[in-house]
Formats: structure tokens, sequence, C-alpha cells
């Protein structure tokens, strides 16, 4: 987008947090558990994320379940993953929809066992007039893949003659994106000490405040989530203009 779209309310609060939740391998490595045990916790830690972050106000949080390039897991870890991602579709569904949370699914599905599209499918139209809080699993994701796929579907609409190419900007563009109804992060948190971004919402994070931290993804709490939180308060949001304390942007 050419501008970041503003928070309503309280400035202070990322009205959407993006986290990348890694570091359960590590977790489970560490007690002398299985990578399965890992993710299991890492799937509880999620569920307590979103509560939280109903808790504290915030209107939009996204979590990077399974990217495009985890199919190069082993075969038996990818389908305890995807036996982990069934039973939590089917049990967190009804509680989320009961606490008035909306699910989204972005990613390429095509890949996906039929039976989890199914669940995906019910869950998000059991959910789609929630308006509390909205939850986005990014699911077989990639940035990269989400750019060209918007490319894609704008250059076949231009080819139609249903789009006009000298109208294309950053923000008509955006919503060729699988996030085109959802505002872009302003806040995206990485857990277990890495400081990449790992091919996720790409074009979206252009404005993100960005905050790693060392705890594992299975020992992040509330209090994890309010500190980085707290982080994005104390940042000056200029957008590449003029700050009331600081000079131009370098």
């Amino acid at each position: 987008m050419s501008a970041p779209q503003q928070n309503t309310g309280n400035e202070k609060l990322p009205r959407h947090v993006a986290i990348i939740m890694d570091g359960n391998g590590r977790w489970a490595t560490a007690r002398g558990l299985t990578r399965t045990e890992g993710h299991r916790k890492g799937a509880e830690a999620a569920r307590h994320a979103v509560e939280a972050a109903g808790e504290l106000g915030i209107k939009y949080i996204t979590l990077f379940a399974f990217s495009s390039e985890n199919w190069n897991r082993p075969a038996d870890e990818v389908n305890d993953l995807m036996n982990l991602l069934r039973y939590y579709l089917k049990k967190e569904t009804a509680e989320l929809h009961k606490n008035g949370a909306r699910i989204r699914v972005i990613g390429d599905r095509t890949a996906l066992p039929h039976d989890i599209v199914k669940l995906i499918e019910n869950a998000e139209n059991l959910t789609r007039d929630n308006t509390k809080i909205t939850v986005v699993l990014a699911l077989n994701y990639g940035g990269r893949q989400d750019i060209v796929s918007a490319a894609k579907d704008l250059a076949k609409q231009v080819k139609a003659g249903e789009a006009d190419l000298s109208q294309i900007d950053e923000n008509s563009f955006s919503g060729y994106l699988m996030t085109g109804d959802i505002p872009d992060p302003d806040l995206m948190i990485r857990t277990s000490g890495e400081s990449r971004i790992s091919n996720f919402l790409l074009w979206q994070m252009a404005y993100a405040e960005l905050y790693f931290t060392d705890t594992l993804w299975p020992d992040f709490s509330k209090k994890d989530l309010e500190q980085a939180v707290a982080y994005f308060a104390g940042r000056d949001r200029r957008y590449g203009g003029l700050s009331q304390s600081h000079g131009m942007q370098g």
C-alpha cells in the first residue's frame, strides 16, 4: 500500500499483529520430547495468544501456521502437523465463534488435504459475521507466491479488459493479495531469537514494526504479547515523514 491504514481509537495499540511462531522443535528438544509434542504445545500457545489479543483490544491477529516451505520437512512431521491442524480446527472453531472471533485462512489450499479444506471452509462460513477479532491463519502461505498470484490475477483482468492498467497503484494492487480485505500489520513478532521474516507477508509488512524475542513459541505468554505491544507503543511511526521531535527519517 502507498500508506498504511491508521488505527482508530488507541493509536498506541496495534490494530493488526502478525506472528511468526518459531521454536517449537527447540522447545521440545530441550525437554527430551518429540517435535510433535513441541507443535502441540505451540498450538496451545497460539490459542492463548488469540485470547490475549482479544483481551487487549487487538482487532486482527495473523499466525504463520504453515509456510509453503514447510512441505520440505520430514513426511512424518508434516503428517503430524496436518493432524494437529485437523484437531484444532475441529476443537477451537466453536469456541472462537462463541467468543466473537472471525476466522480467515490465507495461503494455497490446493495442496492441503481435502478434509482440512472443508474444515477451513466451515470455520470461515460459521464465523464470517463476527467482529470482535479476526484470526488469520496463514496455511501453505508464502509472501512471494502471494505477490505473484496477485500479479497474475491483475494481468488476467487487464487482458480481459476488466481492469485499466493506468489506474493500478499500490492501494489497488493490495486488493489482489490474499489479505485484500484485511488491514496491513502494524506489528510483526517473531519468537525464538531468529531475526528473519521468512517470506511472510512481504508486501503487507512494508510499514510494520518488527519485534524479535528470544522466547520460544511454546513459552510465549500474554506477558510477552504485552511487552511487544509496549515496544510498539514506544515507536515513533513517521512513515517516511517528519517527527515532532526528529528530523527527516534516516
